[in-house]
Parts: C-alpha cells; sequence; structure tokens
C-alpha cells in the first residue's frame, strides 16, 4: 500500500458547496450516473458503466444474437472478504427498431467498464436515431444536516445483482491484530491517483482519474472521511496508528494499523 504523495492543488479545479453525484457519495466533480450513454459524431454509442472491484479481465459481454438491439454485461468483484463481494449484470443498448448492433469494443479499467457499440441503419434511412437505452440519468444532490447527522442523497446501483448496492456503504474488516482496513468505491481510479490525509480526528482522502478517456467529458474527483472513532484501537490517537493504502479496479482501499501490530 502507498505512503504519502504530494498533491498539486492548482489542479483542483473550484468545487462550490456541499454537492455531489447521487451515484456516490463521494464523487464531487465530473461525469454523472452509474452508466453514460452519447452518440459520437460516426453514429455509434459511446457506453460507460461504472463497476466497482471488477478486475480489468472479469467483466463479460454479448450482444442479443437474436434482435441485436442489446448488449449484455456481467462481472464479479474480487475480495479477501467474499461474503461482501458484489456481482453485477445489465444491459445497454437502443431503443429503435430502425437500427441493429453490428459490434462492441469494450474495455474494463480501474472498475469503469467502456464500450463502443456500432451500429448500422437497417430501415427508415432519412431520419437520425437518437433512441438508445437506458438513458444517461446522472444526477446531484446535497448533504442534508441535522443537530446530530449528515446524510446524503445516494441511489442504489442498479447493476448489483448480489452484495451493498449503494457507494456510502463503505465496508469495514477487523483483523486479530487490531488493525481494520475500510474500503471506498471510486470508479475510474487507480493507486497513483489518490491522497489520503490522516488527522487526529479523520481519515480523509482525495482521488482524482488523471487519465482521461478520449470519450469522457471530464476527469472526475473524489473527495471524502472516515471518522477516526472507528478506526481506533481503543485508548490508542489515530495518528499514532500506521496508515497505508491503495486503490485497485477502482476500490480505495485504507488500512489503519495500531502500533506494534503486523502490518504488512
Amino acid at each position: 500500500m502507498a505512503q504519502t504523495r504530494v498533491l498539486d492543488m492548482s489542479r483542483v479545479p473550484f468545487i462550490p458547496g456541499r454537492i455531489h453525484a447521487t451515484n456516490n457519495e463521494y464523487q464531487r466533480y465530473g461525469p454523472k450516473g452509474f452508466m453514460e450513454i452519447k452518440i459520437l459524431e460516426n453514429d455509434n454509442l459511446y457506453v460507460r458503466v461504472d463497476l466497482p472491484g471488477v478486475p480489468d479481465d472479469g467483466v463479460r459481454h454479448r450482444v442479443d444474437s437474436v434482435r441485436q438491439k442489446v448488449v449484455f454485461f456481467s462481472g464479479e468483484e474480487t475480495l479477501s472478504d467474499k461474503k461482501n463481494a458484489r456481482e453485477y449484470a445489465g444491459t445497454a443498448g437502443l431503443g429503435c427498431d430502425c437500427c441493429e448492433i453490428t459490434g462492441v469494443d469494450a474495455k474494463m479499467k480501474d472498475g469503469v467498464l467502456r464500450m463502443i457499440v456500432s451500429r448500422v441503419k437497417v430501415k427508415d434511412h432519412d431520419n437520425k436515431c437518437t433512441h438508445f437505452l437506458p438513458p444517461n440519468t446522472g444526477k446531484s444532490g446535497r448533504y442534508n444536516m441535522d443537530d446530530m447527522n449528515i446524510m446524503a442523497e445516494v441511489e442504489d446501483h442498479p447493476f448489483v445483482v448480489k452484495g451493498p448496492k449503494r457507494s456510502d456503504h463503505y465496508s469495514t474488516q477487523r483483523r486479530g491484530d487490531g488493525s481494520v482496513c475500510v474500503s471506498f468505491d471510486l470508479p475510474g481510479v487507480c493507486g497513483d491517483d489518490i491522497l489520503v490525509l490522516p488527522n487526529e480526528n479523520e481519515v480523509k482522502f482525495y482521488g482524482e482519474n488523471k487519465e482521461v478517456y478520449e470519450h469522457d467529458e471530464s476527469c472526475r474527483i473524489f473527495m471524502g472521511a472516515v471518522n477516526g472513532a472507528y478506526l481506533c484501537a481503543p485508548g490508542v490517537p489515530l495518528l499514532s496508528h500506521h496508515i497505508a493504502w491503495d486503490a485497485e479496479f477502482g476500490v480505495l482501499k485504507v488500512r489503519i494499523s495500531p502500533p506494534g501490530s503486523n502490518s504488512d
């Protein structure tokens, strides 16, 4: 797991208020939605799907062989904690009767599936087709604060068929030596994109996917924190712990180990 990194804060865009993407409590900037579909200049479709935790070689896809209208995709999360591992399954494609899918170029990287869906008109050639399924439904939400809690508007992941459906459901594993492992969904982010900043009360993190793909609108930026009270060994200050982190397949993993524990 990684240690201290230096971040050039001049590269961070201004992010007003406490706005986040409703698909992810920690996403503060960039394209929203669990899925994004848009029409390219050559009339093909670009499809982005967030599948955090799925390995780069762990996704499967196929085109409906009967009607050639829909792409089916699926994948499984790889975690040491098999009990909370997620399984994903979903579809994307055409919502019209005038086109058919002729091919799919798919790439899975850092918990994000990107597909170029080629299509051809089979009738009604005079009109440009703009119908596809499902539409881009990415939205913004606010944090609702009361005297006791800060709650975020967060949607369930529509393609999770097994396991936790919400990005704000971070998983915590406490080991026999007192160390704690916590994970967060940051789709598109790799280990080099992460900065973790602990203080005496909490562990903050900042993630920015520096590699912006050709058809993505921009980078995505994630910010969040976890209260040290949930992480500390009894009677041991947070900053006395050994804190390490890394990101794999779009999931940030932070390990907090008390002094003297086996933190390998």
